[in-house]
């Protein structure tokens, strides 16, 4: 684990490439668990009810194969990007009836409204790019798809 990690959204230990489930509450449950290996998240089930919770109030399958979980939580220490693939989809209600392959889950302290916001907005904004979709689905490893993701977050 790089010596920066708490100020790093992703690293490679936030990533899993294989070995998500591809049903929607087991993906949730199996990114917040490298969240909680990774000592981002201090208290599972609360994380997992505040994702549930958002889940609830409206889709976060945003089309193109893309299912963005979000939530802010007292459980969540620092501003964190989990990352997997799903190769089979997972359906997360999105509007375009397509099944969820890049799954990104976003977790945000209770007090981090606006860094939550602006890492919504920008991977959001990186995702609408075939390319950057295409470049997620070939990586080949951790290390990729965190420079990818990294460098769509801070534009």
């Amino acid at each position: 684990m790089n010596s920066n990690s708490e100020h790093t959204p992703l690293t490679t230990d936030l990533i899993a490439l294989e070995g998500a489930p591809a049903d929607k509450r087991g993906v949730i449950e199996f990114l917040l668990d490298l969240a909680v290996d990774a000592d981002r998240v201090s208290d599972r089930d609360q994380a997992v009810e505040d994702v549930l919770a958002r889940e609830e109030e409206s889709t976060t399958g945003v089309g193109m194969g893309i299912g963005i979980p979000h939530a802010k939580s007292g459980a969540v220490r620092s501003p964190t990007i989990v990352f997997t693939r799903v190769s089979d989809g997972v359906d997360f209600d999105a509007m375009d009836g397509e099944p969820a392959t890049l799954i990104f889950m976003l977790l945000v302290p209770e007090e981090g409204g606006e860094a939550h916001l602006q890492m919504l907005s920008s991977l959001s904004r990186s995702l609408m790019h075939e390319e950057t979709r295409e470049n997620l689905h070939e990586a080949e490893s951790e290390d990729r798809v965190r420079d990818i993701v990294l460098e769509a977050v801070e534009q």
